[in-house]
């Protein structure tokens, strides 16, 4: 009796890639990793399981009912759905053990079940970088991250897009010199939308949260202040508003649009944008969107802010920080769809050994030789004829293919054949390897 073939099938959400793709991934990733610690940001790898009750010390609404749960044994636990709460249990854990302001970068796959849609997954990499401080935390670290978000998509290859920065306590002294504090969260839910609804549709919502039509005016005329960074900064000082906060804002915000000129980044890739308000609650200051210019229908590719209290649902410590996070499986995926990056590495190897004949020892202390000096090298070793064997390389992209057979074992040495230009010489392993390295 024949067994019964179950299908193979991917739960919808989940990303699987094809070799290709997958080196191309990882590739971004590694870059991503580099240029976090290249500003001195620590490792961080916290679990993927956690008990339910500390994950969802702080969360609610929507977000607990994309969270998955399960029980095993006698404990409730669910798969993390960001890096943020982590970390904030992390460092609630071990505040005596870590040195402050702590800088922790942690990249990994987060859970959320939400429905999928194009571009949104169930499973995703996201790439964070976080600075907490014990009890404050200078706001020029607030310009450290534009720094960094504009190296890392550099290396990345893009140098076509623009860093958006606003500060909360901008908006929240707006809505406090109008009254309106209490509405400010959907106030600003509203206002973060204005780019995908357009103006009308946000003052037809505003309305329909019984604002008053002259408050409405001033915010309107408010997130339309335009110009380039100074005049922005310039039209702020002048529109009248007295409120502390909105003063204090403004001074944080120049502040950092300094710092950011004094590290260096063009002034074409940042911008004052008031209408960035964050949707997530618990930014009180700076915050960031990063678009790619030659992709606007991409929608933000790097986001974060400042926070005043990282932990407080797990300390009396106050933990105030500032972070971002890149979603490297979004972007990866619109980036593709867009044909906006190239598969042109099929394999990671460098190198194929191959024998001439069926006796495939003698490759075995060639490659090892190889290895040693830190080239990837793949031997072959399979009993088929040559021609199939250089057909393997040719299908995988391998650069370069070592072929040993009697003569050079007679000669000690190795023929090498580039791939590219297929000229082929024989020559000890020691000038193989320089060559392959050159």
């Amino acid at each position: 009796m024949k067994s019964h073939k179950v299908e193979p099938r991917t739960l919808t959400g989940f990303m699987e890639l094809l070799p290709d793709k997958q080196i191309l991934f990882n590739q971004m990733k590694e870059t991503i990793q580099k240029s976090y610690e290249k500003f001195g940001f620590l490792p961080l790898n916290t679990p993927i399981v956690e008990i339910a009750d500390v994950l969802l010390a702080k969360a609610g609404g929507e977000t607990e009912k994309q969270i998955y749960r399960f029980n095993k044994g006698a404990h409730e636990l669910a798969l993390r759905f960001d890096l943020t709460v982590p970390l904030a249990k992390y460092v609630a854990a071990h505040y005596g053990q870590l040195s402050f302001p702590f800088k922790r970068y942690q990249i990994g796959k987060v859970y959320r079940g939400e429905r999928p849609q194009k571009g949104r997954f169930r499973e995703f990499y996201q790439c964070d970088i976080d600075i907490i401080g014990d009890t404050e935390l200078n706001c020029l670290y607030d310009a450290e991250l534009p720094n960094v978000i504009y190296s890392t998509f550099l290396e990345l290859g893009f140098s076509n897009f623009k860093i958006h920065i606003n500060n909360r306590k901008i908006l929240n002294g707006l809505f406090s010199s109008l009254t309106l504090s209490e509405q400010a969260s959907n106030i600003m839910r509203i206002i973060d939308k204005i780019a995908k609804i357009g103006e009308e549709k946000v003052i037809e919502e505003l309305s329909e949260l019984d604002i008053p039509n002259d408050s409405i005016s001033t915010i309107m005329k408010f997130i339309s202040i335009s110009g380039d960074n100074n005049e922005i900064i310039n039209s702020l000082n002048k529109i009248g508003i007295n409120d502390s906060l909105f003063i204090e804002g403004i001074t944080e915000l120049e502040n950092v649009i300094n710092c950011v000129r004094s590290f260096g980044i063009p002034e074409n890739n940042f911008v004052i944008d008031l209408t960035i308000a964050r949707g997530l609650d618990y930014y009180t200051g700076t915050v960031y969107e990063t678009f790619l210019d030659d992709y606007p229908d991409i929608g933000s590719v790097c986001s974060g802010g400042r926070y005043d209290n990282l932990a407080e649902y797990y300390t009396d410590k106050k933990l105030p920080g500032v972070g971002i996070s890149i979603g490297l499986t979004r972007l990866f995926y619109k980036l593709n769809e867009l044909n906006a990056i190239n598969f042109d590495k099929k394999s990671i190897s460098d190198v194929l050994v191959i024998s001439d004949s069926d006796n495939i020892i003698p490759c075995l202390p060639i490659a090892t030789a190889l290895r040693n000096a830190n080239i990837n090298t793949e031997i072959y070793m399979e009993n088929k004829k040559i021609n199939a064997k250089f057909k393997y390389a040719d299908k995988l992209s391998i650069p370069f293919v070592v072929v040993v057979g009697r003569n050079e074992i007679e000669t000690n040495t190795v023929s090498l054949k580039n791939m590219n230009t297929r000229e082929q010489v024989q020559v000890d392993i020691s000038e193989a390897i320089n060559i392959i390295k050159s």
